[in-house]
């Protein structure tokens, strides 16, 4: 669906921001895009809809490169959720800010107020149509930019750090959701990140971004199990990853593979348990046969 080729972007003062960026993104998947502040996520996805243009290579859409297609094209085939909500919302009231994109699309109003009741339903804030934007907690407005850019019924979603300032409950909601439109509605969804704990559970691929470049791309068990990686890239291993992993190099415990999730972490305990269990009942056996 999206293919980057040999992406090269400067900022206004020279400075590289992406270094030849090399990559395919399929239909349907769940991307995530990790790195630490400064790797070049946002400047990333700010080309992926036509937000910037680089100095060198291209960004294609089923083909054909961004820059050559109608911008109104791009922008209803590729949603963007910026980071910072204010960013994106502007009108006084919920439904008038969803209802922008649709009717911009030159829609009828009868079209445009179904893909609005839509929209806020998907993100359970239909009941917040009337409310004026500023009345909103900061996780409700994260929803009412997802119910945006869902109203004009993209085949992507891009999302810049969609989790920043969200409480932990506003965070389990808000990934459930994403997970939800890409697994049911077919949404292909890239993500940009720094919080590794989120991506085993949600994500089905990683691209790994430092000083401007893709130092890996693949599932969280292949980019997970290069700490060197991760090190150079001054990202950390999920949690329970980092965990199971100080279990096995410095206590010798004998792990068949590193857990990269609570439930992983779970079973792979009881397995050890099930079997220390066994040799203590061998063991006990056993001496009991030497008596």
């Amino acid at each position: 669906m999206l293919k980057i080729e040999d992406l090269h972007y400067n900022y206004e003062d020279g400075t590289p921001a992406l270094c030849g960026i090399d990559l395919t993104i399929a239909e349907g998947e769940f991307l995530a895009v990790l790195g630490s502040n400064g790797s070049g996520k946002t400047t990333l996805i700010k080309h992926l809809n036509g937000l910037l243009q680089p100095a060198l290579g291209r960004v294609l859409l089923d083909g054909k490169q961004i820059g050559s297609l109608d911008e109104a094209e791009v922008f209803s085939r590729i949603g963007v959720v910026f980071q910072d909500p204010d960013d994106q919302l502007f009108a006084p009231t919920v439904e008038e800010d969803v209802a922008f994109g649709p009717s911009n699309m030159g829609l009828s109003p009868v079209a445009v107020k179904e893909r609005v009741h839509e929209a806020l339903h998907m993100v359970g804030m239909q009941d917040f149509a009337r409310k004026p934007i500023h009345a909103l907690s900061h996780g409700q407005r994260k929803r009412i930019c997802v119910a945006g850019v869902l109203a004009m019924e993209p085949r992507v979603m891009i999302l810049d750090e969609p989790t920043a300032g969200l409480d932990p409950m506003g965070v389990h909601q808000l990934m459930h959701l994403l997970e939800d439109l890409n697994k049911n509605k077919g949404i292909t969804m890239i993500m940009a990140t720094h919080m590794v704990d989120l991506v085993p559970l949600f994500m089905s691929r990683i691209a790994i971004l430092s000083k401007g470049q893709v130092l890996r791309c693949g599932n969280s068990e292949e980019v997970f199990a290069d700490s060197a990686l991760m090190e150079k890239a001054r990202l950390h291993l999920p949690l329970i990853a980092e965990l199971m992993n100080l279990l096995k190099e410095r206590d010798r415990v004998n792990l068949k593979h590193i857990p990269l999730t609570v439930g992983e972490a779970r079973r792979e305990i009881l397995r050890l348990l099930s079997v220390e269990d066994v040799r203590s009942r061998v063991l006990g056996e056993a001496m009991d046969n030497g008596r």
